[in-house]
């Protein structure tokens, strides 16, 4: 498995040199204990006072069996889901040009123009100049005939045939002679922009895709097709943003797993949650799909750190000595790591501010005479 390596920017000498001195105290902070190791004995035990684990963040969590789900990690896309998003389109052929601001992560409310398009000078004339046209000439049929109708010498057919031919030549014409107007049909945050000022756009093409914040998203998970078996089995999806780690829980599965048909070796399986602005749509995630549910000793990931390939965590042995430990990390649920060997019940185990130990321990050697016997 794979475990995210920390940075942590401080100086060595000032996490070592920031506690005070006292007379069990050596020049470098460290406190000296009598635990009586036996000699020749091998220790990992690193000092840190208290006053400089708080001052970092360093949290520690007495670890005992909990109830673990364990995850099958697969690779994932969070998307708008199409109750979240509008489309704004071209309502005439012409050349089009985006409104001042209208760009990629725009932000524009319902009805606000995007952008407008002229249809002068195109092959075959403006059609919506046409459509103006058409719908003068029956405006002016109409109203010839309607005091004829009202006279009798109009039959009701030649009369109705009229209303018919003007409303249908409203509805061809957008309402401007030299071209019509591109509108948001709901408020958001522009997510697509699929044209560029001075492209020849016609009737019906997609301009903009609006996404509104805060909406419902999809999630679509890609499951290799061998793990098929499992999909029934899945009780919950945690889906955590690689750059930031940022979890999020995903919503109910839209999609039937057991029958849905693979694709390129991968069974497409989605959900829908409330993404509340913690991952935005276009995110490409990993997505853990939870099994069913047994006790187990777990860490969170943040408390485990790798060194040469190997993984470690750091046990608390009093308030101011801690304990680097070899451990064996089982599966994972995005959140908590199953230690598979290494630790045992009622340990108190370093689960935030790992980074902060590691330093220490790396900054200087345990002083000759600070021996633990534990």
């Amino acid at each position: 498995m794979t475990l995210r390596k920390h940075i942590f920017p401080i100086a060595a000498a000032f996490l070592l040199g920031s506690c005070g001195h006292s007379a069990d105290q050596d020049g470098l902070g460290h406190h000296h204990h009598d635990h009586g190791h036996e000699a020749g004995e091998m220790t990992t035990e690193i000092s840190l006072c208290p006053e400089t684990a708080a001052r970092f963040g360093v949290v520690t969590e007495t670890i005992q069996p909990r109830p673990f789900s364990p995850a099958l990690k697969v690779s994932g896309e969070i998307t708008s889901s199409s109750s979240s998003q509008g489309t704004a389109s071209a309502r005439s052929t012409g050349v089009i040009t985006l409104s001042k601001g209208i760009e990629l992560g725009a932000t524009v409310h319902q009805g606000q123009a995007i952008a407008s398009i002229n249809g002068k000078g195109m092959a075959g004339g403006d059609a919506n100049a046409q459509a103006k046209a058409a719908m003068d000439a029956a405006r002016r049929e109409l109203d010839r005939l309607e005091p004829l109708y009202k006279e009798g010498i109009v039959s009701a057919r030649d009369y109705n045939a009229s209303v018919a031919a003007y409303d249908q030549a409203c509805a061809s014409y957008s309402g401007s002679a030299s071209g019509s107007g591109v509108t948001a049909p709901v408020s958001g945050v522009i997510t697509d922009l699929l044209v560029k000022t001075g492209q020849v756009v016609n009737a019906g093409d997609p301009i903009a895709v609006i996404s509104q914040g805060n909406g419902q998203l999809t999630l679509r998970a890609d499951v290799p097709a061998r793990h098929r078996n499992m999909l029934v089995t899945i009780t919950g999806t945690n889906v955590v943003e690689p750059q930031s780690g940022v979890t999020v829980t995903a919503g109910r599965m839209l999609s039937n797993a057991s029958t849905t048909p693979a694709q390129g070796g991968y069974i497409p399986v989605h959900f829908t949650f409330n993404g509340q602005g913690a991952i935005p749509a276009g995110t490409f995630v990993d997505v853990y799909l939870l099994g069913s549910t047994r006790d187990a000793l777990t860490v969170p990931m943040a408390a485990i750190t790798e060194q040469n390939g190997e993984f470690y965590v750091y046990r608390q042995i009093d308030e101011d000595c801690y304990e680097k430990m070899l451990v064996t990390p089982g599966a994972s649920d995005g959140e908590r790591v199953e230690i598979a060997s290494g630790v045992k019940p009622g340990m108190t185990i370093v689960i935030k501010g790992a980074t902060v130990i590691k330093l220490a321990e790396s900054s200087a050697a345990v002083p000759e005479g600070h021996s633990h016997n534990h």
